[in-house]
């Protein structure tokens, strides 16, 4: 029997890339924390159990013997992924990159200190006492985040001196794991911001896609589209900013990097080394293969020889309102597929909860064409989409 992907973590984008690694032959055991998430249901077999607890993820692993353990979400004990890559497991993209960019404080780290990268200025605080003296040093307005959660959970902006004791317990509030320790950052006065999808290879050049755009709210986006419209300085300095940084991890895979464009010049801000939310918008046909397909890809050891920007593209997300136990109703579907190149994806969760990701609306049009118009229609066609 072929040895499976151990795919750590099965939400929307854990579901797509499922899709894209059985559409290449393999077989997939998804895990997560709760029975019937997304990429269970796509899924070969799948395992629930906490992923935190060390004890149950070495048992997993040496269950399945995995060729490839594919990490999704941020709430894994990664410190294990070293003594597993010791065993001969294959980490994706690798051991350190895993563990380094599931927390906020190696990576900023090591893009600030260590590779010289330009970020914000920050501090970090593991109580009351030491956060508001992190804010005062830092300076209002500033933004605060768990150094460990996803989704924009626990992300603020303080902007009064009276916001500090909220954004703190607010911060633990959103804080993945067992980590209760949180950034300030300087707050960036930035034109715009985008993700920087890029392709690292076994065997070939480091590939970009075109950037992507997005609007957040709370923390998490709610539209993305690509491509982004940014000045060539500020594209090949992202590239090489993004070069530099997945070079030092090391590994094969995709990755989502965050940046900040301000009149002064590009600023670092995250990175995932996994398929990044704002890509969604690639499933609306908008290059020639999704980030899902370039991830799998790369991380299977296939070659990729370049990646092409074939349409204009948006992606609106379906937030639910209210939280239920029950499986959620969807109206207006039908409308909304009958508007061309428009697509809806559902995720398939099976509970919901304010402010929950539940789908995407997705629309593509030609490369000559308007992209705020592309953004306009997407967010109309979302509006007539309600969640029961």
């Amino acid at each position: 029997m072929k040895k499976p992907i151990l795919l750590l973590g099965s939400g929307e984008l854990g579901k797509e890339l499922v899709i894209a690694l059985k559409r290449l032959g393999e077989t997939v055991i998804a895990c997560d924390h709760y029975k019937n998430a997304p990429a269970m249901q796509v899924a070969d077999g799948y395992e629930v159990f906490d992923m935190l607890d060390g004890v149950a993820l070495d048992e997993v692993v040496a269950k399945h013997t995995p060729k490839l353990i594919v990490p999704e979400v941020e709430s894994i004990r990664t410190e294990h992924f070293y003594h597993y890559e010791a065993q001969g497991y294959m980490v994706v993209p690798s051991a350190k990159a895993a563990n380094f960019t599931m927390n906020r404080k190696l990576i900023r780290d090591l893009a600030a200190k260590e590779l010289g990268l330009r970020t914000t200025p920050y501090r970090y605080a593991t109580d009351a006492t030491a956060f508001a003296a992190a804010v005062a040093e830092v300076g209002l307005p500033c933004v605060v985040k768990p150094l460990m959660s996803s989704s924009g959970k626990g992300q603020s902006v303080i902007r009064e001196e009276s916001e500090v004791e909220r954004a703190w317990q607010y911060a633990l509030e959103g804080s993945r794991g067992d980590l209760q320790e949180v950034i300030v950052e300087g707050f960036v006065d930035f034109e715009s911001e985008i993700t920087l999808l890029t392709v690292t290879q076994q065997e070939g050049p480091t590939l970009f896609c075109a950037p992507i755009g997005h609007r957040q709210a709370r923390g998490d986006y709610q539209e993305s589209w690509q491509p982004a419209i940014i000045p060539d300085t500020h594209l090949q300095e992202a590239q090489e900013m993004a070069e530099k940084v997945t070079a030092a991890l090391g590994g094969a895979g995709i990755w989502g990097i965050e940046f900040f464009l301000t009149k002064e010049g590009v600023y670092f801000s995250e990175l995932s080394p996994r398929p990044h939310d704002t890509g969604m918008v690639t499933l609306a046909r908008t290059q020639n293969l999704s980030e899902f397909e370039l991830h799998a890809r790369a991380i299977l050891g296939y070659p990729i020889p370049q990646i092409t920007q074939e349409k204009l593209g948006v992606s609106t997300v379906l937030l639910a309102t209210e939280s239920a136990a029950t499986l959620p109703v969807f109206e207006g579907i039908k409308e909304a597929l009958a508007n061309p190149h428009t697509d809806v994806r559902l995720f398939g969760k099976p509970t919901t909860r304010p402010y929950r990701r539940m789908g995407v609306v997705l629309v593509n049009d030609a490369l000559d064409k308007d992209i705020n118009a592309l953004r306009k229609k997407g967010e109309k066609i979302a509006k007539g989409i309600s969640i029961q």
